[in-house]
């Protein structure tokens, strides 16, 4: 996932004494197995807190590094919530998975590589959830040439950016059980920089639906050899469905994610089959 990158550069910024003292994240699984990879190479105890719901590979991977993890909240808010009751009770460090300086940097570096590997780069599509990603790639792409258009792909029960962007400011939307899990959760009605930077510099707006994730899923896994978990599926998603109406001449579509649990791999595929 890329989310390592946006965790080892918030964490390569702490002081020694908060490096003694300790981190603790919230995650629906990719940014806590970020934080607890990134707290094992440096020695820094971890904390990750997630939902209930969490993917069993995900959490597997988080304990695997050390950190001490907490499955808290039907829901990614309730989760949040009481990973900001360890940190005030504990006095730890708290490592955002979005809607930090840090963060958007790490994440950033992604558009960096897009244009070493595609100087001609006209298009990129990258998911969407808080923002972290897709703010960090469109900076990075746009201070080189602003004419690149960034498109942001949200999953349809997990689009609480983009619900935002309707009204002009950060709210807050019930949460649904969706494939793209690693998307869930809220943006933060205080908001300090994502929802800014997406409002600035993302041109455009693309929703995928619950069945054309999946079918992305499987068309990575049968005809790209590529193990795709929902959330990193959606950019690919808004493509095989027909949904970029203006693509350009040269297009990159960002895979996000790949932790995804065997059966519910299989499953997909197998239900891809059926349909196809």
């Amino acid at each position: 996932s890329f989310k390592v990158r946006g965790a080892a550069n918030r964490m390569l910024a702490l002081s020694h004494e908060q490096r003694a003292r300790g981190v603790v994240a919230c995650s629906s699984g990719n940014h806590g197995r970020a934080v607890a990879y990134i707290a094992e190479r440096l020695a820094i105890p971890a904390t990750v807190c997630v939902p209930e719901w969490v993917d069993p590979t995900k959490l597997e991977a988080i304990r695997l590094h050390g950190a001490e993890t907490v499955l808290y909240g039907s829901t990614y808010d309730e989760a949040e919530a009481r990973s900001l009751d360890i940190q005030r009770e504990r006095g730890l460090v708290y490592i955002h998975p979005f809607d930090d300086p840090h963060v958007i940097g790490g994440q950033g570096t992604i558009g960096l590589e897009l244009l070493e590997q595609l100087p001609a780069l006209d298009t990129v599509v990258v998911p969407l959830s808080g923002g972290g990603l897709i703010g960090g790639i469109a900076v990075a792409l746009k201070a080189r040439d602003p004419a690149i258009r960034v498109i942001g792909a949200s999953a349809s029960r997990a689009a609480v950016m983009y619900e935002s962007l309707q009204v002009g400011r950060p709210i807050a939307c019930p949460e649904e059980a969706t494939i793209a899990d690693a998307l869930a959760g809220g943006i933060g009605l205080d908001n300090q920089h994502t929802f800014r930077l997406v409002q600035e510099h993302v041109d455009e707006h693309i929703v995928v639906a619950e069945d054309e994730i999946r079918e992305a899923m499987a068309f990575a896994a049968k005809d790209l050899k590529l193990v795709v978990e929902g959330g990193g599926a959606v950019a690919l998603a808004t493509i095989l469905a027909g949904k970029l109406h203006r693509p350009g001449s040269h297009v990159a579509v960002v895979v996000s994610g790949g932790n995804v649990e065997l059966s519910r791999l299989l499953e997909v595929v197998g239900g891809a089959r059926e349909t196809g």
